[in-house]
Order: C-alpha cells, then sequence, then structure tokens
C-alpha cells in the first residue's frame, strides 16, 4: 500500500498542493495535519508509522515535511527500513535500504537540517537588528485589540460588568482581559 504524508506549519497554510503530488504520486491513503515540524505532537504521523507494514511506501513531498531534524529522520527511516518499507521523498526520489541509499539519505538529512538552522539565524540577525535600529519594533505576534478596545473593556469592568459580560459585548476573550486589564493596573 501507498501512503503519503501532508504537513504545513500553521494552520493558515494550505496542504492541497502536497495532497494533490501525494496523489500524483500514487498516494492511496493521505495523512494530513497542521502542525510545525518543531513540536512532537503530530497524531497522525504516529498513526501513520504505526500502519505502516512490509513492502509499504511512505511518500512525503519534501524530506523537511518528514521530519524535525536530522536525527529524528535518521531514526524514523532507520525504522521503516527495518520494516521493508520505501521511503519516497518526491524532491529526492525513492530511498530504499541499501548502503548507497541510506548514504543519499544521511546527506540530504543533513543539508535539510542546515537549511532550517540557516532559517533560525537569519531570523534572529533580523530581530536583533529590527530591535537595534525600529524603535517600534516588539517582538512576538501583534495585539488583536487596540488599546482604545482594551481601555473600553476595561471601564466596562470598572462599571461592575463580569469577565462574560465583557467577553459578549467586545469579544475579548477572558484571559486576553485579565491579562490586558494586569497591565493597565501597573
Amino acid at each position: 500500500m501507498k501512503y503519503g504524508y501532508a504537513r504545513v506549519s500553521t494552520t493558515d497554510q494550505k496542504l492541497e498542493n502536497q495532497i494533490k503530488q501525494l496523489k500524483d504520486a500514487g498516494a492511496e491513503k493521505i495523512f494530513k495535519e497542521k502542525f510545525t515540524g518543531t513540536t512532537t505532537k503530530r497524531p497522525e504521523f504516529k498513526k501513520l508509522i504505526a500502519l505502516l507494514n512490509t513492502d509499504d511506501e511512505l511518500i512525503v513531498t519534501k524530506l523537511d515535511r518528514f521530519a524535525r531534524n536530522t536525527r529524528e529522520a535518521l531514526d524514523i527511516i532507520q525504522d521503516l527500513f527495518n520494516n521493508n518499507v520505501k521511503i519516497n521523498i518526491l524532491n529526492m526520489g525513492v530511498i530504499d535500504n541499501t548502503p548507497t541509499g541510506q548514504l543519499i539519505f544521511t546527506i540530504f538529512s543533513a543539508f535539510a537540517q542546515f537549511e532550517r538552522d540557516m532559517i533560525i539565524t537569519r531570523t534572529q540577525d533580523g530581530k536583533e537588528y529590527a530591535k537595534k535600529f525600529n524603535p517600534n519594533y516588539r517582538d512576538g505576534r501583534p495585539n488583536k485589540f487596540t488599546v482604545a478596545q482594551i481601555n473600553h473593556a476595561y471601564e466596562l469592568k470598572q462599571q461592575g460588568k463580569t469577565y462574560q459580560e465583557i467577553e459578549k459585548l467586545t469579544g475579548i476573550s477572558i484571559s486576553t482581559q485579565k491579562r490586558r486589564f494586569a497591565k493597565i493596573n501597573k
């Protein structure tokens, strides 16, 4: 049986392109999920790995969809090789349990890890530059609600409204209210 695995890193990204590629490559059943590669929470991937049997084929579009890092990729591949499962990485080809196949996979895994590490380094360098030269730079996700919206919610709280009532009136979650109100009280 040929199984496909598609993964994107955020809920905003789309799986359709990967799914099409997997189907075009002959995947009969496709497992998909939206989790960052850095997390160990990949329940669909774990289900898929548990299902694979001798002579099955696992198809992924790219190596970075498959594992978080070189060490994990090598461990997973070795387990699959031990069970005589073929791995088809569409942008690399079929990797089998031969000395040449293992060498090629080890080299490609190392380059994939290197590429991820370089992205992290460039991102960190960019943040450091922004912190130095952009007085408006703020690390992290932007606030969903403006200061005016939070102040309005805070006034409602001061008037005796409950967190639940404020949430219904403003759409600001209780946890956001508590977090942002604590900043106002400092």
